[in-house]
């Protein structure tokens, strides 16, 4: 039988650091919970992978940067985005009233295929 879990509960303690938890991974995808209390990426740093990512913002904000974009990306609950294989990227804020859960889903890039 299935096991039965909850993407709400319980939520890790995010505020020592982001918390990244595996839901899903299968051959060529891998989803992903991710939970955020204020913080950003390190001052430099960018996300430059080699596969596609669809992030859904699901409680709380966030300011995404791309780096092809001239203005970062406000993200409200909801709110849901594909990043490219290839495009840098990071988070320039999450909420640090409480936390910001993200559903990542992690899939080959369109153009890469890897």
């Amino acid at each position: 039988m299935p096991s039965l879990r909850n993407l709400f509960r319980p939520l890790p303690d995010a505020s020592g650091g982001e918390c990244f938890d595996d839901l899903l991974s299968l051959p060529g995808c891998r989803v992903e919970r991710i939970v955020s209390r204020g913080q950003a990426s390190p001052p430099g740093f960018w996300y430059d992978q080699d596969w596609d990512e669809w992030v859904l913002l699901l409680a709380g904000s966030a300011l995404l940067r791309l780096e092809s974009e001239p203005q970062p990306v406000a993200l409200a609950v909801g709110d849901h985005l594909l990043i490219p294989a290839g495009e840098r990227h990071r988070v320039e804020a999450t909420d640090p009233g409480g936390p910001t859960v993200w559903l990542a889903v992690h899939v080959p890039g369109a153009t890469t295929g890897g």
